[in-house]
């Protein structure tokens, strides 16, 4: 109430002047400004937070310690400097377009190499106006792929950020860490945050099954520690998990069903199991049938209305934007755009598309 009373007291000093010159015009002039006001005041930005698989976003040099040799400029796919300059307009357009009218606070990235990609991405492409800041893994996976977390300084002031050691499961080679990141928000809230790109399907669903298994178990342990030690705390669990809703990793180890009408706060909640079950959702397109593979995952403390920072399952999406999809010419309808197809360049984008959430938060509490 403080906020409305402060704002209508400048406004009518704001128009006493204009009353005194033209006391008929002065009133409209009022109803206007106080309009635009309480417009500004009640409808802020909303907290929008990203997640996106990149699909293999490498730079153009040879690190001796991974195996990037398949992008690189003599390599059979040609990964040169233009066509590296176009993936990173490509990721800074599609960021940039999800946020709609205002920049995403927070976009948790996978597939991206390193440091040299996440500086080029946030200091010289077009999301450089955003004045994103960054952090991201530096694991031991043999392609060298990390996952990042780019955060806007106004809106997330970084506290700590730490890497998750999955481990090497029974002679499986090493797969990514998870990045835990911890920042303070505007309404005096600590918000957690856990970006994870779980191990692929390679070499078959049932074989390759068991490690996913294994790395889910160690992000639990980690959102458990955490709501172990602050029942309160507010984490969102974001990442391609190569496995669907429906699947045991996500069910049976993480336990993230959808949210019920009475959510508790200590548990995990899917913000896209729900609308996954219709047969045209999905982030990603495998033989002509639409999955999700990337997902939302909140603790309960952040579906609770009444909290400083809350979000609703209706708020969560798969972002369609019309760019990323181009004809499915084998099995109808539409498919993600791709940066390559097998050997061959499109110019595209990802074959993954990106889901996002919006959340608010509680004027009233400020």
């Amino acid at each position: 109430m403080s906020l409305r009373i402060t704002l209508c007291y400048s406004v009518v000093n704001f128009n006493r002047t204009a009353f005194k010159r033209n006391p008929i015009y002065a009133p409209s002039l009022l109803h206007i400004s106080l309009s635009s006001l309480f417009l500004s005041a009640q409808n802020r930005p909303p907290f929008r937070v990203v997640f996106w698989n990149t699909e293999n976003f490498f730079d153009t040099r040879h690190d001796s310690l991974k195996n990037d040799m398949e992008f690189l400029p003599h390599s059979m796919r040609h990964w040169n400097h233009r066509r590296y300059k176009k993936k990173l307009d490509n990721v800074a357009r599609t960021l940039t377009a999800i946020g709609e009218w205002n920049f995403p606070a927070l976009i948790g990235l996978c597939e991206v190499e390193n440091d040299t990609v996440m500086r080029d991405l946030t200091l010289y492409s077009p999301l450089k106006e955003a004045g994103y800041r960054y952090v991201m893994t530096h694991c031991s996976d043999l392609r060298g792929i990390n996952v990042a977390l780019l955060y806007q300084r106004d809106r997330f002031k970084l506290l700590s950020y730490s890497a998750l050691s999955v481990g090497n499961f029974k002679g499986h080679r090493p797969t990514r860490d998870i990045l835990h990141v911890s920042g303070l928000l505007l309404t005096g809230d600590t918000l957690d945050i856990m970006v994870a790109h779980l191990p692929s399907r390679s070499g078959g669903v049932r074989q390759s099954e068991p490690y996913r298994l294994y790395a889910a178990q160690k992000l639990k342990d980690a959102a458990d520690s955490l709501i172990n030690v602050r029942p309160s705390a507010k984490l969102i669990i974001m990442g391609d998990f190569n496995d669907y809703p429906t699947d045991k990793s996500v069910v049976q180890v993480l336990q993230a069903l959808s949210p019920e009408v009475s959510t508790h706060h200590d548990r995990l909640y899917h913000l896209l199991a729900r609308k996954a079950k219709d047969r045209n959702f999905g982030s990603y397109k495998y033989q002509g049938e639409w999955g999700l593979l990337d997902h939302l995952i909140v603790s309960g403390t952040l579906l609770d209305i009444s909290g400083t920072l809350f979000t609703e399952e209706k708020k969560a999406n798969v972002a369609r934007l019309p760019f990323l999809l181009t004809k499915d010419e084998k099995y109808g309808g539409m498919q993600p755009f791709r940066t390559y197809v097998g050997m061959k360049y499109q110019e595209g984008y990802s074959d993954h598309l990106p889901v996002y959430v919006d959340f608010e938060t509680n004027q009233s509490e400020y």
